[in-house]
């Protein structure tokens, strides 16, 4: 696992974290600031948003809070304002927000909860792009990473909204990285690695997963009995998240990666023809 950073390898850029407040998006926030970087710590919760900024400011980085709701268009459009103001033109984005239900079978989900754990996770993401990927390309330069998870690579039975939504990401970062090459923007898709976050808690917690996917909700409670903090893997992540924002990696442009990939032994994304492009 090659996953360091060195503390200047972001200097000079300016990066939006949506869902930082707390989890692996925090940890995403404060390894970018680490690493150099102006961030704009963003979630819908002002008090997580005060903390991520605060823990990056006592170590000495720079970062701006702002509550946005990635699913409202308005919202995302004023963290690029933010950030434009206080920083200048935002160079990476990252799109971490997530849901984790609804929980059962298809047929008898509530669609309406269901199409909001798209809403979150997809729609999040295209504003994202919609809003930031504009600026990049008419400076040449940018870089999306969608935290996505490999629940979107297999199916896993009761899941569906969330994997739906997780493979739907990885195709759509396969698409931006894509049509983006010629335009010198890079896009990638991560999964953040097997740690209890806030999304662990909404699982172990909603009566749904309770009853349709009690051995994860059992996983996740003996997990959490064990006193797990996760730090490793958040850390993993973020040094990750600031490897592939310096743009060493971009020939890896539209995979999916991992924390325990070794990014210099990955191939190039292949580049001939767009169906193409994918994970290796």
């Amino acid at each position: 696992m090659n996953v360091t950073s060195d503390q200047e390898e972001l200097s000079g850029q300016v990066a939006v974290v949506a869902g930082s407040g707390r989890g692996f998006g925090r940890a995403i926030a404060e390894g970018l600031a680490a690493a150099g970087a102006a961030v704009v710590v963003t979630s819908r919760t002002q008090s997580e948003i005060d903390d991520t900024v605060a823990s990056i400011e006592a170590a000495g980085g720079t970062a701006l809070g702002v509550a946005a709701d990635v699913t409202r268009l308005p919202d995302v459009q004023g963290l690029r304002t933010a950030a434009e103001g206080k920083f200048g033109p935002v160079t990476l984005a990252v799109h971490n927000a997530g849901v984790p239900w609804p929980f059962g079978p298809t047929w008898l989900v509530d669609p309406g909860r269901w199409w909001s754990a798209q809403q979150v996770h997809v729609l999040g993401a295209m504003h994202c792009i919609a809003t930031f990927v504009p600026g990049m390309v008419e400076r040449r330069n940018g870089r999306v990473i969608v935290i996505s998870s490999a629940g979107g690579t297999r199916v896993t039975p009761y899941m569906s909204g969330y994997a739906v939504a997780k493979a739907t990401q990885i195709r759509l970062v396969q698409f931006l990285a894509a049509e983006g090459r010629e335009a010198g923007v890079s896009a990638f898709a991560v999964h953040p690695g097997d740690e209890l976050t806030g999304i662990s808690d909404l699982t172990m917690n909603d009566p749904d997963a309770q009853r349709w996917v009690p051995w994860f909700v059992g996983n996740l409670t003996s997990r959490k009995e064990a006193g797990s903090d996760g730090t490793a893997g958040f850390r993993a992540c973020a040094a990750l998240c600031a490897q592939l924002g310096s743009g060493r990696y971009d020939r890896l442009s539209g995979q999916y990666l991992t924390p325990d990939d070794d990014l210099d032994a990955l191939p190039d994304t292949e580049t001939g023809d767009p169906a193409a492009v994918g994970p290796p």
